[in-house]
């Protein structure tokens, strides 16, 4: 299944449950003077959460494009060297506001994943905030899926907040696994961070409006904020074990590898061809969203990824490489 498929099939399950399809907002953010990005699906819905705004729905589904290149989400560093880190990337949500809460939340994802997209029930693992008796209840007892493949983990991994303040709560995780043939544990073990489970949805049960003191303050009716990245998604589909090599990615790594025809040791899976692939993709959103390269704020980061591209572009002697004033 092509990435735009995936998509679309997300979206259209959700309007199926009665969720109004919400286009993609800016990079930019208009309501969090906190962020210099959009760095997760449910940032254009802040407002609704935390019950500043309210809108004329109370189920809403996107597929919101994001940048994590700096601040709390800064995954720049990593990005080229690793499976599934990405500077841009499309973040697949749907949300509750006031209406649904866990049970349905997660009875949706079980049927989109099992029934929808087809993917094996023995190939998912779920965890759960370790003070969440309610929502491993509702896998257990009303999903049916088997207890000894849920792990109940700390604050750190389930436990949700965009910021220092706002909206948050507990969440579980969904993990697929990609097979005995590659290295690491299930979630909550000493060798998780291996690429064999790998978390491909987060459902988020937003339960409180963080304070500035650090108080959880019970919102006045709890809201579900899910999170899924489309090219992790993509990968699994595609019967992949890296992002960089789902349809997404194949056509720009291509065309970079055909700027290096002088060394032919230069293949797709060249990190430094994975990181110009990403920055592209990142670049163009950000300026097709009004940001440019500048000395501060979001222009400084966009200027850095460029010249991080640009100087692995040098580091696989691209003979065309341009540069920034």
């Amino acid at each position: 299944m092509k990435t735009a498929q995936i998509r679309q099939k997300f979206l259209d399950f959700y309007a199926s449950k009665g969720h109004t399809i919400e286009p993609s907002a800016s990079l930019i953010p208009h309501n969090d003077k906190t962020l210099l990005f959009v760095n997760a699906g449910m940032v254009p819905f802040k407002d609704v959460f935390s019950g500043v705004e309210k809108r004329s729905y109370s189920r809403a589904v996107s597929c919101q494009r994001c940048v994590r290149a700096g601040g709390k989400h800064n995954d720049l560093e990593n990005v080229g060297y690793t499976a599934r880190h990405h500077t841009f990337f499309e973040m697949l949500g749907n949300f509750s506001f006031g209406d649904y809460f866990k049970r349905e939340a997660i009875q949706y994802a079980w049927e989109f994943l099992t029934v929808e997209l087809g993917l094996p029930k023995e190939k998912l693992w779920v965890s759960v905030f370790e003070e969440d008796d309610e929502a491993e209840d509702i896998w257990v007892n009303e999903i049916g899926f088997p207890r000894n493949r849920i792990s109940r983990c700390g604050a750190k991994d389930n436990f949700w907040q965009m910021g220092d303040t706002g909206p948050c709560g507990p969440s579980s995780e969904i993990f697929y696994d990609h097979g005995e043939d590659i290295a690491g544990g299930p979630p909550g073990h000493a060798d998780e961070d291996g690429d064999r489970y790998i978390e491909i949805w987060n459902l988020v049960f937003t339960q409180y409006d963080k304070q500035e003191d650090g108080y959880l303050k019970p919102l006045d009716a709890p809201c579900v904020d899910t999170g899924m990245g489309l090219e992790r998604l993509a990968a699994v589909l595609q019967h992949k074990n890296n992002n960089y090599d789902t349809d997404g990615f194949k056509s720009l790594t291509k065309a970079i590898v055909e700027l290096t025809q002088e060394d032919s040791s230069i293949k797709q899976d060249n990190a430094s061809v994975r990181v110009i692939a990403d920055h592209i993709r990142s670049t163009a959103f950000m300026i097709v969203d009004g940001v440019i390269p500048s000395n501060e704020g979001r222009g400084y980061v966009l200027r850095r990824i460029i010249r991080r591209a640009i100087r692995h572009g040098h580091k696989i002697d691209i003979n065309k490489v341009f540069s920034i004033a």
